[in-house]
């Protein structure tokens, strides 16, 4: 999960260097275009070459849903605008219509990314290695690698990997991770313990009872590294709107850029242009961008910042349900508390 959170703050780094140059582009092309000028043609090369470099993404994913089937989404609506906006001759309108697009992005992926790494610091209590007994020999293993009925040596200071059962040894283990509870209990012979906890102070000889995937930790972190697919009312709502408002906005813009002209002026090239630009210009104000991204987000942040707090929420829809609740009751005083939402 940390290599992840690192490839995804590395790609966030890359997406702001392309649109700082391409920023830093379009201004010198646009300054070079009101003080001196220069021909139609190369200012249609010069500004798709900052429009592809800008926009490539939204293109891909625009083709990709065409594919698929998904033809009506923002990507297409602004693929259809910009493209509209080369036709018309409104090179510049087109270039910066895909900048302010792509610092909404830019904007969406350092936010998640943010969320992602706070979520991925609270649940970093998955230990890397653990120490297997075989043929009388300690020796570290990836905790995956390790079977059933296995023993487990876990010396003070190290992370329980898997969940079992003690079959030799005693000690103090801390298990706020994971149950929330601040006091550290004792574990003996006999005593199941789970993964995730904190070994204290003895050496803990454990009998493993459940697969790596099967084992508490993993299960916890599954669990919050999949908060997004628990989808709250206002998400199925959100997704169930766009998909009926994106192809009217589209259809609408169309007959606002065909119908007048035929009845005003049918023949004047003029005329037809003049409501082609209010047509792109619908499509720039009624793309639902921020409409779709800002309900999913705003969720994704509040689980983030939830967790922050030491509160795991399963999804977005219990964290909705949390704004009917009046009431919390809890079994005892914890310093180090660790809230589930499930």
């Amino acid at each position: 999960m940390k290599d992840k959170d690192k490839n995804k703050l590395s790609k966030n780094q890359i997406r702001l260097i392309r649109f700082c140059v391409c920023l830093a582009a379009f201004i010198v092309l646009y300054a070079v275009g009101k003080t001196v000028g220069m021909p139609w043609y190369v200012g249609l090369a010069t500004y798709l070459v900052v429009y592809f470099a800008i926009g490539y993404d939204v293109l891909y994913r625009a083709a990709r849903n065409i594919v698929h089937g998904q033809v009506f989404d923002e990507n297409f609506l602004m693929c259809v605008a910009t493209v509209g906006a080369f036709a018309i001759g409104e090179y510049p309108d087109a270039a910066a219509v895909m900048l302010l697009y792509q610092i909404g992005e830019l904007f969406q992926h350092y936010a998640v990314g943010k969320s992602r790494k706070d979520i991925a610091a609270l649940m970093d209590i998955r230990p890397e290695v653990a120490t297997v007994l075989r043929d009388g020999q300690e020796t570290e293993v990836d905790p995956s690698e390790i079977a059933l009925g296995e023993t487990i040596v876990v010396k003070p200071g190290d992370k329980i990997a898997l969940d079992g059962t003690v079959n030799k040894g005693m000690s103090q283990i801390d298990t706020s991770a994971i149950t929330g509870e601040s006091v550290p209990r004792k574990a003996t012979v006999g005593d199941k313990v789970i993964s995730g906890c904190l070994n204290l102070d003895g050496v803990l000889y454990i009998t493993v009872e459940s697969s790596y995937e099967d084992s508490t930790v993993s299960k916890i972190l599954d669990l919050v590294e999949n908060v997004s697919a628990v989808k709250s009312p206002a998400e199925n709502f959100i997704t169930r709107f766009s998909k009926y408002y994106t192809p009217i906005v589209f259809f609408l813009a169309i007959a606002l850029g065909v119908i007048p002209p035929m009845f005003i002026g049918i023949s004047d090239l003029a005329v037809w242009t003049t409501w082609l630009r209010r047509a792109m210009m619908f499509l720039f104000v009624s793309c639902p961008c921020a409409l779709v991204i800002s309900v999913p987000l705003s969720f994704f942040g509040g689980i983030a910042a939830a967790s922050k707090r030491g509160i795991l929420v399963k999804g977005s829809s219990y964290l909705e349900m949390l704004s009917k609740v009046d009431t919390f009751a809890f079994d005892g005083y914890c310093s180090r508390s660790r809230i589930f939402v499930i």
